[in-house]
């Protein structure tokens, strides 16, 4: 438990005008805190609250009355933070709200660091390190598939994960010493071959979860798409289809897109950040050619390219300078206008792409063919829910040294060295595997990853 018995409080919904807004307080006076600004209507004592109770009444600040609300009181360790909490609710003024808050304040309670709420929960046990990273995760989720994701981590799936990794390392340590302290005592040699063999399946569960970080990473932070072709390839009106209004002037001129213009979108189940550029072409105007060149930029940059072709114009010059210009990327290429009679070498282009879609940007029903081609090519579903998943750098840091601790330890035991240099190298994976896990991690990483929530959590 803390050692530290202080009381903190913060607003715990969002700074604007809603219906309610929420003051919580944690902390051994939290009850008490609560009692002094909180006048139940009726004879209810709010000492003598049972956890999980609420009750109705009015907030006072000093003999000034704030506002109406409601109460709910939570008790110790039957919390969110394991400690006494009770949290306040009023009407969704910022004004009434910071009242409240102050109130607070001056009953004897102090405003919360960001992220302590969740800090205190997983140093009193109620959570470990990855399931309150996962707290900031659900929090921060912009996808279905990734709130999923980040649910199962909160349910304790990445530490089940790497705490069976752990148990096998440790029983593997605990017979290396034993063998090393008392080796008179052994009626034969340690087993190397068992041993290699469970290190490999040590090995292969970290590197599972290694293998799924970027893909988790796109889920989580979304990827960049350029929309690319040559003018009047129908880049715009494809922006727009995505958007769902409209973001991108549509016009028969071409060069009318110069700049490029961006939204945000879900596709194929993660969150992406959709480009419409510049059309490729060669031209006299200065500031259409700054558009092209933020386009070649935008290809080297981005994660996937959507690269469009006129199915009613046969391919052009153009078209085979955006082919070379987006050769080695992630390509979905696009044939365009499929409501036009057909020019185009389709099977050129077939030959050209590994996947090619055939739209008509104007019809909506076209976005079912997008968003599946973009999961096909974005493939989320590689990525175990059930499983874990290595959801920032710090932990894939963590993980990246314990497969590398495992795998000298797998050389040594190849080698045949001695049980003494195998279990260095043991203890060593154990050690970052613990990092990971938040069972062996220094105050500052600490406050690093707190740093990352809001206050009121």
């Amino acid at each position: 438990m803390l050692t530290n018995s202080d009381t903190i409080a913060a607003i715990s919904t969002p700074p604007a005008v809603g219906g309610v807004s929420m003051v919580r307080i944690s902390g051994s006076n939290a009850i008490d805190i609560a009692a002094k600004i909180f006048r139940p209507a009726g004879k209810k004592n709010i000492s003598e609250m049972a956890g999980y109770t609420a009750c109705y009444g009015g907030i006072y600040s000093g003999g000034e009355k704030l506002d109406d609300g409601v109460l709910l009181i939570f008790r110790t360790p039957h919390s969110y933070t394991g400690e006494d909490v009770a949290e306040i609710t009023c009407h969704g003024g910022l004004l009434v709200t910071r009242r409240v808050l102050r109130a607070c304040l001056d009953a004897g309670a102090r405003m919360a660091q960001a992220g302590e709420f969740t800090r205190r929960a997983m140093l009193n046990g109620k959570l470990t390190l990855t399931q309150a990273e996962a707290v900031a995760d659900v929090i921060n989720a912009k996808s279905d598939g990734y709130l999923r994701c980040v649910n199962a981590q909160l349910d304790g799936a990445l530490y089940r994960k790497i705490t069976a990794v752990k148990e096998l390392l440790t029983d593997m340590a605990s017979e290396l010493t034993a063998w090393i302290d008392y080796p008179d005592e052994m009626d034969e040699p340690f087993d190397y071959t068992e041993g290699k063999q469970r290190l490999k399946d040590g090995i292969s569960a970290v590197k599972e979860l290694l293998d799924g970080y970027g893909v988790g990473q796109l889920m989580k932070d979304g990827i960049s798409v350029a929309i690319v072709g040559k003018p009047n390839a129908g880049k715009s009106t494809l922006m727009n289809l995505l958007a769902g209004c409209e973001r991108s002037i549509v016009a028969d001129i071409e060069g009318t897109t110069r700049d490029i213009v961006e939204e945000n979108v879900i596709l194929g189940g993660v969150p992406a950040r959709i480009a419409d550029c510049a059309g490729i072409r060669d031209t006299d105007d200065p500031i259409e050619k700054i558009g092209v060149e933020k386009m070649r930029r935008r290809i080297q940059q981005s994660d996937v390219i959507f690269a469009l072709f006129d199915n009613s114009r046969p391919l052009s010059e153009e078209d085979r300078a955006l082919m070379e210009e987006v050769k080695g990327k992630n390509v979905l290429c696009i044939v365009n206008k499929q409501d036009l009679s057909s020019e185009l070498d389709k099977q050129f282009l077939e030959n050209s792409f590994s996947h090619i879609i055939a739209i008509s940007a104007k019809n909506e029903d076209s976005l079912k063919t997008l968003d599946k081609a973009a999961r096909e090519l974005i493939n989320p579903e590689k990525l175990d829910i059930s499983a874990g998943f290595i959801a920032n750098e710090r932990q894939r840091e963590s993980a990246v040294s314990a497969k590398k601790a495992m795998e000298s330890a797998l050389n040594a035991m190849e080698q045949e060295m001695t049980p003494d240099i195998v279990g260095v190298t043991l203890e060593t994976a154990l050690d970052n595997l613990s990092q990971l896990t938040g069972e062996s991690m220094s105050e500052q990483v600490i406050d690093r990853v707190f740093s990352r929530f809001c206050v009121g959590k």
